[in-house]
Parts: C-alpha cells; structure tokens; sequence
C-alpha cells in the first residue's frame, strides 16, 4: 500500500481534497492516466509494466516531478536500487521541496551502496522537516549516526584477510551459516538447493539443507549432506552446533508440528545417529518467530533471535537458562545493551561464555546489516558493542560469524568476493575484537575396574571465585569435551552416582594455552580401601591452614559423604621427601586433621571421620623432580566403612 499512501499525499498536497482529481506537476491528461494506471499495476506487485508505465509518462512530460519518485519506489522494490537512486535524484533537482520522505528514501539507498557522504548530506535535509513522525526521525537519526560512522571507519581500517574454504565446502549454490565444534574438527553449513535444477524461479524452487565436513590432514573435507532425519523435503538452517558435536539446535519454518511460524528444534546423536529433530516447544517457542539460535558451550544457555512480544524493537536477541531439572527457563530480553528498535540478530556466544557477536541494523555501521561484538559483565548488562569495523562490515550486509574456541580465526557467509551466492570465508581476527581464549579437554570416563563407559557429570570451578564456569555430561559411550577459559586456576569435579569422585587442577593463567588436554578419567565403584587424591585442597608453604580455593573440593567430599549416609573415611596426609621424616610426618598428620574438622564443622559426624599423616612414607611419584614431588605432596581419602 506504500504506492497508494504516496498518491494520496501527493493528492491532498496539492488539492486539499482526497477525492478531487490530483493537481499534479503535469498538465497533461494523458501523462496522468498513465501514471495512475501505474500506480495501480505498482501495489499489484506488477513492477515491470509500472515502470514502462511510469516511463511513458515521463517521456509525455520530462518534468512530471511525481512519475520520477514514482519510478524511484518501483525500482527499489524490484531490487534495482541504482536506477531508483537516479530517479529521485532527478525529481529532487525538479522540486526540492514537493515531497521531504524522499530525502529518507534516497539517503537509505545511497547508504545501501556505499554513498556515506550523499547519504548524510541528504538524511541532514530530511531530518530539517518538523513534520515527521517520531519513529520516521529515529530511523533517520540512526542513519545519520551511520553515515558518520562509515565515514570515520573507511579511514581507520582494521586488518582483514578473507579466504575461502575452497571447493569442498563452497560451490555453485548458496552456502552460509557455519557452525564448528569446539576442537575445530567438524564443520556444519547451511546450504540453499535447487528442489528442481530446470525451474528458474528461485524463491519458489529452493530449500535449505545442512551440510557437513571434517578437518582432516590440514583440509577440509568435501562436505556432504547431513542426511535424514535431520534433513528434509522442508527448510532447515541457521543451526549451532554443540561445542562436542553431540547436539544440533536449529530453525525449522512453516512446520505441521510448529508452534509458530519460525521454531527451534534439537536433536542429539544417540549410537552414533543423529535422533529425529523434536520441536523445543514452549517457553523457547510462541506464535512468533524463533531463529538463529546459539547454544553456549556447556550446554546451559540458548541464545536466539524472536520477535516475540515484549522486545525492544523488531527482531531482538533473547537467552534461556537450562533449568536443573533439563527444561529451559524463560527466555530473558538481552535489553538495551545489545537490542535497538531495530533488527538484532545471528547471535553466536563465543565458548567463553562471555563474548557475544551478533548482527544489528539498530547500531552505527556501514550497511544493513554489521557484526558487532560484545561482551558480559554480568548476568544482564552488557559493554556497548563495538562494530567490527571496516572493511570486516561494509554497506554490504554481514552476519551469521562465528569464532573458534582459540578465539583468533572467525568464520562467516559473504557474496561479496564470489559471483553467484554466499560461500563460506574465514579471516583472522584482530586483538580487539577477540574473545578470551578457550581450549578444550576431551577424553573418556569409564569404571576404573571394568573399563565400561560412563555417562559422568564434569564441572569446572575457578577456583578464586568457587563459580562454576561449565557444567556438562558425557555422552553414552563415556566421551566429553569440555572448553576452558584462558586467564584462571581451575579445579575439574567429574562424579557420578555410585562412584566416587574424581579431581584435578590446572592453571590457565600464563602461556600458550591453544593446545587441548588429552585426559581420560577413571572413576573407582564406592569401595572399601578405594582411594581419592584431592589434587584441590591447598596449603600455604609449611602450613596446615586451608587456603580458600580448598572449600571447592571439600564441597565436593561434603556432598559424597551426605549422598551416602552409611560411607565412612579415613583422611590421610601425605608430603614429599624434603625436609626431616619427623616434620613432615608431623605436619601430614596436623594438615589431614584440619580436613576433618572442617567436615565436622559441616555437618559430618565425628565418628565417619578418622584422620593420619603418613608424611614421606607413601610417596606415589618420584621425589627426584619438581613435578614428582608435587605429587606427592597430597591429601587423600580412603574408604573404611560403607
């Protein structure tokens, strides 16, 4: 109807009456039925004969202001934005003043091509205009913001080196939306197919597809359909892919077991298949549009696009919490820290759980859509985000990025370099706009007696704040992956029911951490005799007083003993061969006794408690190097009793 709501402007500008005959800038009949005529084709959709039409019209009367603005909406809505640049560029030089939206207009469209300088120029004149609308004059303030912008960061570029995947993942069709595993070893895309190769119409004839690649010996391999049930005779895209590879969550439109228009759906690789997509259902999904989703690392937040009610402008990022019991919590507006009155969307949260990198058309960029970073303070406020700047964004639109766990190399879709689609480009990123490091720790738990598999619960703690930074399971057939954050001291928890738990630690405070750890755990049955070393309980230097980081394992051990009321222990001091025999004897004795009272005085009684200091005597490493010693300098549990 925007044909229709032009005409009658331009009718009651110059007539005062919405139903007399239009006193428009020609005196022509002829030209002014052939101009009405092309109105009429024009809110039928029927582009190309409005703008035959509306040229005639022109040719009657090369000063006939209305056709040229005319001809200016009709090219814009069939995607031949130049002409219609042209086109009110020509009718502006007739009469300035006959109709101020088309400054907005234009302005949007010079913008869209890389016009930054004309583009301002002309939302400047627009906003002089008192009599437009408040949302009218914040979509023009928020291009004239750009356009400043644009100009600024075209002479500050940033670096950027695009490459492409190359053939065995980009090819003819439309590629986009990757997703990448956390180990960098299992590429998912999104790929736009023919339904029928000899039909040229292609918004009736296609649909979207996953794809799937592995990095083997330095390369990619040719990527091949992910395959039933995941993929269909429907459309199925803008997927995440679970920092392990077990899970996929992704969009699924138009669906008979939908719950609105656009939906999320997951499935999960069981024995080895991936398991038929089920709709995640209410409160993820509503009667709105649900898309792009982004599942955090250890699997305990979602991230989507929704124009839901209650957001901040149109499509808006929202967050849903895992619950404890498996269901996810309503989904929480990120606010005004990353949604505009504008479209938010692509979000893809980083494995560090605290960058955020989402598209916007809401923020300062140089198109319709920029990537943006950024990153958390805590649980609802967020920095402001910072464009990636020129030329990662131009007046191209750019979204869908995604960066790996080591946090130096981003992955996004771009028709900007190929002719005839979006294919898949990585580039590495800059200092500022990457994330904290992550690496990964991968392996296998198993019954350390009959080497069987076990699903396992992982957790890990920084140790300075005891916060819990992810928490996750093993799969049925005892493999993990879980990604750790550069910067911290961690201690890992891995536990299951039956079982007595299994600790370590680590640090990743200095280095080189891009490497991952290699580590299977072995986890012993609930025994009598069975031993726990408690690689996180901390001393200082000749001193058995507890350093705080302790109280996260002893949480640990408090809770074991409270699940299993009848299970009695020894705690048992242990130190390496420096020092005299007497002393050391004396200070793993004093050091186990403080592990005890501190159980006691958190409710375990006295009597499941025992304590001895074994000092040098039971060394389990050498006590030749540093590391052996460290080993050796331990606290320990046994069971006695169960």
């Amino acid at each position: 109807m925007r044909y229709l709501f032009i005409f009658t402007v331009l009718v009651s500008q110059f007539s005062g009456c919405l139903f007399a005959q239009p006193q428009l800038s020609t005196k022509s009949n002829r030209a002014i039925k052939l101009y009405q005529e092309a109105l009429a084709k024009a809110n039928l959709r029927d582009f190309d004969k409005a703008i035959i039409l509306t040229k005639e019209a022109i040719d009657i009367d090369e000063n006939f202001v209305e056709a040229y603005f005319l001809l200016g909406e009709v090219y814009t809505d069939n995607k031949q934005e130049k002409n219609a640049i042209d086109m009110f560029r020509k009718g502006i030089k007739l009469n300035p003043e006959l109709f101020p939206p088309v400054y907005s207009n234009l302005a949007n469209l010079e913008f869209n091509n890389g016009e930054y300088d004309i583009a301002l120029e002309h939302i400047s004149k627009y906003l002089t205009y008192n009599t437009i609308t408040p949302q009218s004059k914040t979509a023009a303030q928020t291009l004239f913001e750009s356009c400043k912008f644009a100009q600024t960061a075209i002479k500050n570029p940033v670096p950027f080196n695009p490459k492409s995947l190359g053939i065995n993942i980009n090819s003819k069709n439309d590629e986009y939306w990757p997703s990448l595993t956390a180990d960098e070893q299992t590429l998912v895309v999104t790929k736009l197919l023919p339904i029928n190769p000899n039909n040229t119409e292609i918004y009736r004839n296609r649909q979207e597809d996953f794809y799937i690649s592995s990095f083997e010996n330095g390369k990619w391999t040719t990527a091949v359909p992910v395959g039933p049930p995941l993929n269909t005779q429907g459309n199925e895209g803008a997927q995440s892919i679970s920092a392990d590879g077990k899970i996929m969550i992704f969009t699924g439109c138009n669906r008979q077991d939908g719950v609105g228009r656009c939906d999320l759906y997951f499935s999960r690789i069981i024995d080895g298949k991936w398991s038929v997509p089920q709709n995640m259902g209410k409160p993820i999904n509503t009667v709105a549009k649900e898309t792009q989703p982004s599942i955090s690392a250890d699997g305990t937040a979602l991230y989507f696009a929704s124009d839901r009610p209650g957001g901040k402008g149109l499509l808006d990022i929202w967050k849903s919490t895992l619950n404890i019991d498996g269901t996810w919590g309503e989904p929480v507006n990120l606010g005004d820290s990353i949604n505009t009155p504008f479209d938010e969307q692509s979000p893809f949260i980083h494995p560090d759980n605290q960058t955020l990198y989402f598209s916007s058309k809401g923020w300062p960029g140089l198109g319709a859509f920029d990537l943006y970073v950024s990153r958390k303070t805590n649980d609802t406020i967020w920095t402001t985000p910072k464009n990636l700047g020129y030329p990662i964004n131009t007046n191209f639109s750019e979204e869908g990025l995604i960066v790996n766990a080591r946090g130096n190399t981003a992955y996004y879709s771009t028709n900007r370099f190929a002719e005839g689609g979006r294919d898949i480009y990585t580039f590495e990123l800059y200092n500022a706009i990457r994330p904290t490091t992550v690496s990964y720790m991968k392996g296998k738990t198993f019954d350390a007696e009959t080497n069987k598999p076990l699903l396992a619960r992982f957790e890990l703690i920084d140790l300075a704040s005891a916060k819990t930074i992810m928490d996750a399971t093993s799969d049925e057939t005892g493999e993990f992956l879980i990604c750790i954050p550069s910067g911290k001291d961690y201690a890992l928890n891995v536990s299951r029911k039956n079982y007595l738990f299994y600790s370590d630690n680590f640090t990743m405070m200095h280095g080189d951490y891009t490497k991952p750890f290699e580590k299977d755990v072995p986890l012993k049955p609930i025994k009598v005799g069975e031993k726990v070393v408690m690689r996180n309980i901390f001393y200082d230097i000749d001193s058995y007083a507890l350093r705080l980081e302790s109280q996260v394992e002893l949480g640990r051990l408090i809770k074991l003993l409270k699940d299993n009321v009848l299970l009695k222990i020894e705690i048992s001091g242990h130190t390496d061969k420096t020092g005299r025999p007497d002393y050391n004897r004396k200070l793993s004795e004093n050091r186990a006794k403080t592990v005890a009272e501190y159980l006691v005085k958190n409710g375990i009684d006295t009597s499941r408690i025992t304590s001895k200091g074994y000092g040098e005597t039971q060394p389990i490493a050498t006590n030749d190097t540093d590391d052996g010693r460290v080993q050796n300098r331990r606290t320990e549990f046994m069971v006695v009793a169960k």
